[in-house]
């Protein structure tokens, strides 16, 4: 054997396993499925942004990469308890209490964020999408302040020279088919390479990091119902379920939300998977999650969402469900020329499907498949319905409502009043999945009688029991980098003392 332990997948959280089994001087060889240039798993198709509890602004300073920063002195970073996380997670949790897994998530948070600063995996202030500018001040708003530098891409880069300055090796287009066992203990894996033929990799143990089921629409039928056969991929291609269902195989307990994604508003008109044709960086600008500034209606010309319920960290990661349910699995954002400067630059890209009006009610009859009728009452009784009296401030929830609809509108609320105007169409695209494996607290794979899968280790997004309906962003990627690093170190601790 060339190598200790294998891990599958070469995401955030396969790389932070990685890296922490390297730290403690395990020989680590990370296996990908894809090629080079679509390694990286979903971590490439993200903006890169981590949510963690942390008290003030002083906590961030050994995360930032540049702490010279000109606009430091007039950023107001606040602060964002462990108990505001704690808070946050219980708002999706539909009424259950904190999972250990939750737990896990919010206690280490910050402790990991500065476990990735200490290997040169570093953070930017996110001015551009989580800041606005009030009396002089950049005011950060939701608990969510800090992403790598350019986004997803960059994260993969810098936790790939991390893992590469401490040992690690890295191969690609070689695909984990099947766990190889001996005595009832995980002593590798079979693999496929891209030419068809398989190769036996043995080590003394193997850390599934290899992502969810999103990708394979007979999995996400048969685990999640049939109106997921429908969604958009947002990420990665090669999410199957591979390492899912070998570790169900060899007896693992299933754990989670089974029902449950990730799922934001896409555009409607998204090649598969976001365009594999143009970079990483671009793909994720097939997301139209500025909702919460404009109106979105259904093929019945009826809003269906509160679309100002809470700030978008704490909605896009359920309303791309909630489009899915909708007649034909489609909606329409509509906006005014008052938001055109607020809107995320995903509603500039040069792929981005709209239509464009000078009146509302041109604007309606240009929306393919809605009731243009319907349509246009929808959006009179919205004006009227808006309160003036409460200034419009996208750095809180501002109360600005419109008020007596079904459903409601509770925030940022503004009349389409002001042409030009522009519609989006958007349908629901899924990220990742909520349902998978349990893991004890060294990372271990459990069985229903939670007794460990002996060499078989986890972390990512095929951990379940970490989200239910829905999350608060960036929380993905912390807790992808929180049970990767528990599962290099669980697994570097297994390892004979001969290693």
């Amino acid at each position: 054997m060339e190598q200790d332990l294998i891990v599958v997948g070469s995401g955030n959280a396969a790389l932070c396993a990685a890296i922490a089994a390297s730290e403690k001087g395990a020989r680590v060889l990370v296996i990908e499925k894809a090629p080079e240039d679509m390694a990286g798993g979903n971590t490439k198709y993200t903006a890169g942004a981590m949510r963690f509890a942390y008290d003030g602004g002083e906590d961030l300073q050994d995360l930032l990469l540049d702490p010279k920063d000109e606009r430091l002195p007039r950023t107001d970073f606040g602060a964002y308890t462990a108990q505001k996380f704690r808070d946050d997670l219980l708002y999706f949790n539909d009424g259950r209490p904190l999972s250990p897994e939750q737990d896990k998530l919010v206690g280490r948070s910050l402790e990991t964020m500065k476990w990735l600063a200490g290997h040169d995996v570093k953070f930017e202030p996110i001015y551009a999408r989580q800041s606005f500018e009030k009396d002089g001040r950049l005011v950060f708003w939701g608990g969510l302040t800090l992403a790598a530098e350019d986004e997803g891409v960059g994260l993969f880069e810098a936790e790939r020279a991390a893992l590469l300055r401490a040992g690690g090796r890295i191969e690609y287009g070689l695909a984990a088919q099947s766990l190889l066992v001996e005595d009832g203990q995980v002593r590798g894996v079979t693999a496929r390479r891209e030419d068809g033929s398989t190769v036996d990799l043995r080590a003394q143990g193997v850390i599934l990091g290899c992502g969810g089921f999103e990708s394979s629409r007979e999995l996400r039928r048969d685990f999640m119902g049939e109106e997921w056969e429908a969604a958009r991929v947002r990420g990665t291609p090669h999410n199957t379920g591979d390492g899912l269902l070998m570790a169900l195989e060899l007896g693992a307990a299933r754990h989670g939300l089974y029902s449950g994604a990730h799922a934001t508003p896409m555009d409607r008109h998204m090649k598969e998977y976001g365009n594999l044709d143009i970079p990483h960086g671009d793909r994720k600008n097939y997301r139209k999650i500025c909702y919460f500034l404009g109106v979105m209606v259904n093929a019945e010309g009826k809003r269906f969402v509160d679309e100002g319920k809470d700030f978008r960290n704490y909605t896009y990661a359920q309303y791309g469900k909630a489009v899915l349910d909708q007649p034909g699995q489609f909606a329409w954002q509509l906006f005014d020329a008052k938001t055109e400067d607020l809107l995320y630059a995903e509603y500039r890209f040069h792929d981005a499907h709209h239509v464009q009006a000078d009146t509302i009610e041109e604007l309606c009859a240009k929306l393919e498949g809605v009731d243009a009728s319907a349509a246009l009452d929808t959006v009179r009784a919205f004006n009227a319905a808006v309160d003036d009296d409460t200034p419009f401030d996208p750095t809180i929830k501002d109360g600005r409502q419109a008020r007596g609809l079904t459903p409601p509108r509770s925030n940022w609320a503004q009349r389409l009043d002001t042409p030009p105007f522009r519609a989006y169409p958007v349908t629901g695209g899924i990220t990742f999945t909520y349902g998978g494996l349990k893991v004890d607290d060294a990372g271990a794979v459990l069985r229903p009688d939670d007794s460990p899968i002996p060499g078989l280790f986890a972390c990512g997004e095929i951990v379940g029991g970490v989200f239910f309906n829905g999350y608060p962003g960036g929380s993905g990627l912390t807790s992808g980098a929180v049970f990767g690093r528990q599962a290099g170190y669980g697994a570097a601790a297994s390892l004979s003392p001969a290693t």
